[in-house]
């Protein structure tokens, strides 16, 4: 139970992390102070749901393709999290790549890092 929490935990604060990153590099994407913890999690629980379900197709039909299933995913998250309920706006189809991109990139950083290094002993 302490691993889940701890799981969830690092999947919330890489998905805030990486919201934000993306909202200060890129200046068509618009996060409100008052939907960041709505886009947060929406995004977190999406991603979550998401990667699955885009890998076990990704694997079926183009195998070549599987390493992008986390892409994918991330672009997805970001449409859902980017409806009216979502707390963020996205303007630009540049804009929508590089924030794919971005988040992409800080989620799975951190997936690797935070367990490896910030939380070797506090799980056992």
């Amino acid at each position: 139970m302490k691993k889940l929490m701890i799981g969830i935990g690092v999947q919330l604060g890489s998905s805030a992390v990486a919201i934000i990153a993306a909202a200060l590099f890129l200046p068509r994407f618009h996060l409100g102070l008052s939907g960041f913890l709505t886009a947060v999690i929406i995004f977190t629980v999406t991603q979550s749901l998401l990667n699955g379900f885009v890998s076990r197709l990704a694997t079926t039909h183009v195998p070549a393709l599987a390493g992008l299933s986390s892409l994918a995913s991330t672009l997805l998250a970001l449409i859902i999290a980017n409806l009216p309920f979502g707390g963020i706006r996205i303007h630009g189809f540049l804009t929508w790549v590089f924030a794919a991109l971005i988040v992409w990139a800080i989620t799975g950083l951190c997936a690797v890092v935070v367990p490896k290094y910030l939380l070797k002993g506090v799980a056992k």
